[in-house]
């Protein structure tokens, strides 16, 4: 499973965790201006806003888990099983499959307004990349500088929500999310009041007693509590790197352990990567499951008008630094 986040300080942020027991050798894919999507239905674009993310890159063309763009416009796609629901070719709309639709809005749109211009006419079709690589279940996060929505194609249609807490994890759908909060609105920072009788004596033992009853968990529903709730009230510097220290503290609230959530066999879902992306500069920091150490690759030092992808395999090893 996932969590997103956006994270704002002096410049603004956006990223996620990948949970799942598997990889498919992904590798950070810089997309230039002059690369041709060909479009399963909606033919082919030559010349389109570059983008760089996370990707797994088949036939040359980027599959990508996550990705903003040259302007400042951030997606990912995030596991939605059950809940998602493609449709067949609508003649009327424009008809994007599942693993076109990142590409589709980041290399048309600079904007959350501009991408809700072109959610109007969209329709997810139920389209399978290939026989081995058929469409997984997804729902999206898109977010800008501004702010952030969620999209989910279902049995109802395509939903288009404001998301103002800037968090997305899996099921359930988005509006259940946002209400679940309200059980936990009694939260805080601060140490609590005795509120439970007048007639005993109670007192905090322990700081941080106001969250008692914040979700632990490695549930989606419960991960998108604890990740709003830190976010929420998460404090940082303007510095790049105290924002992205942060945002990965943030992250960290909710990543996943080897040997915590078993998949059957000897199979174990883990945080496989996790990114964070300065949405202002093009720059796409990461983490992976055995390194901690920050990397990043700056999209503005490659040649954004090329025509060919640019993808760099990930530092999987710890990286070090001896000190003595």
């Amino acid at each position: 499973m996932c969590t997103a986040i956006t994270y704002y300080t002096k410049d603004h942020y956006f990223g996620r965790n990948l949970d799942l027991e598997y990889s498919y050798k992904e590798t950070v894919t810089i997309t230039p201006r002059n690369y041709v999507f060909k479009f399963r239905k909606m033919g082919e674009v030559n010349n389109h806003y570059a983008m760089i993310g996370m990707a797994f890159v088949a036939n040359d063309y980027p599959l990508y888990y996550d990705a903003i763009n040259e302007k400042g416009l951030g997606m990912a796609g995030l596991n939605f099983p059950g809940n998602a629901d493609y449709k067949e070719i609508n003649p009327d709309k424009d008809n994007i499959a599942p693993f076109e639709f990142i590409p589709w809005i980041l290399s048309k749109c600079a904007t959350v307004k501009e991408a809700r211009e072109l959610l109007a006419r969209i329709n997810i079709a139920n389209i399978n990349f290939s026989d081995e690589l058929p469409a997984s279940p997804l729902h999206w996060i898109i977010a800008d500088k501004n702010g952030s929505i969620t999209v989910e194609s279902v049995k109802d249609g395509l939903k288009i929500y404001d998301n103002p807490v800037g968090v997305l994890t899996n099921n359930p759908t988005f509006d259940m999310h946002m209400f679940n909060l309200n059980n936990y609105m009694s939260l805080s920072t601060e140490q609590p009041q005795n509120n439970f009788s007048d007639k005993l004596k109670l007192e905090t033992y322990s700081r941080g007693m106001g969250a008692l009853g914040l979700p632990g968990d490695l549930s989606s529903a419960s991960r998108f509590v604890k990740a709003t709730f830190t976010k929420m009230n998460s404090l940082s510097g303007d510095s790049e790197s105290e924002s992205i220290s942060q945002f990965y503290h943030i992250l960290g609230s909710v990543d996943q352990q080897r040997g915590c959530v078993h998949m059957g066999e000897d199979k174990y879902e883990i945080t496989i990567y996790s990114s964070c992306c300065n949405l202002d500069k093009g720059l796409y920091y990461y983490t992976t499951y055995e390194n901690n150490q920050i990397t990043c690759v700056d999209m503005h030092k490659e040649d954004l008008d090329n025509t060919n992808l640019v993808n760099y395999d990930l530092i999987k090893n710890q990286q070090i630094k001896m000190q003595n």
